[in-house]
């Protein structure tokens, strides 16, 4: 609930801003149109009354046009070019993602990307999980090309009939793996290699073979 509330929060805000920036060149637009019809126009020649219009239209133009920036910066810094993770925005962070998904998983860093965001987790840290558990970052192991199962998970139904878990597609081994690590990992505040290592895996080498993925994932 918290989490949907912050969203709207920043969603009203940003019609906030809109309606301010708007609201403010209506009234400037307003103000100069009032002062050019308070002028004598029976005073001024030809020439002056063209150029007092011109200077007015210049105006206009430049309050709406500098406005319209002003708006479609505040559209684009909080939708397409909203910074989600480490410097970047999503497709940025998908990009990168993919970039270091090979074979049977590769292509799915939007999948990684988009439920990191929405979960405010390290999307690195997710990603070099799996390529430590399936060797992803080459050839995935017969547990991801069999199964699906990206993260070396145990449950039932068991793949092959074994203690590892089998799911029904990609997506859906993704997405398992994914609210593993969210519910029985983060939701108890354990959010990096070092803390994960005790529950996830026996070898105590583990988060340091994760936290080489993580850099091999930053540096992509």
């Amino acid at each position: 609930m918290i989490k949907h509330n912050f969203k709207l929060n920043n969603k009203i805000i940003i019609l906030l801003i809109l309606f301010i920036v708007y609201f403010i060149a209506t009234l400037i637009y307003s103000k100069l149109t009032h002062y050019n019809k308070k002028i004598d126009i029976d005073e001024l020649s030809t020439s002056n009354q063209l150029i007092a219009n011109q200077l007015l239209s210049d105006s206009s133009n430049i309050i709406i046009s500098k406005s319209k920036e002003i708006m479609d910066k505040v559209v684009y810094d909080n939708t397409v070019g909203k910074i989600v993770w480490d410097g970047l925005n999503r497709q940025q962070l998908i990009d990168k993602l993919n970039r270091v998904l090979n074979s049977t998983i590769a292509g799915q860093g939007e999948v990684f990307a988009d439920y990191c965001i929405e979960h405010n987790m390290d999307p690195y840290l997710a990603v070099a999980i799996v390529m430590q558990e399936t060797g992803c970052a080459w050839n995935c192991s017969y547990l991801v090309n069999a199964c699906y199962n990206v993260g070396g998970q145990k449950g039932s139904p068991g793949c092959d009939g074994g203690a590892y878990k089998a799911f029904n597609s990609l997506d859906e081994g993704i997405r398992g793996f994914l609210d593993n690590l969210y519910y029985n990992y983060y939701a108890y505040g354990l959010t990096t290699p070092e803390a994960i290592n005790h529950k996830y895996a026996e070898s105590s080498s583990w988060a340091y073979n994760v936290n080489s993925y993580i850099n091999k994932i930053r540096a992509a």
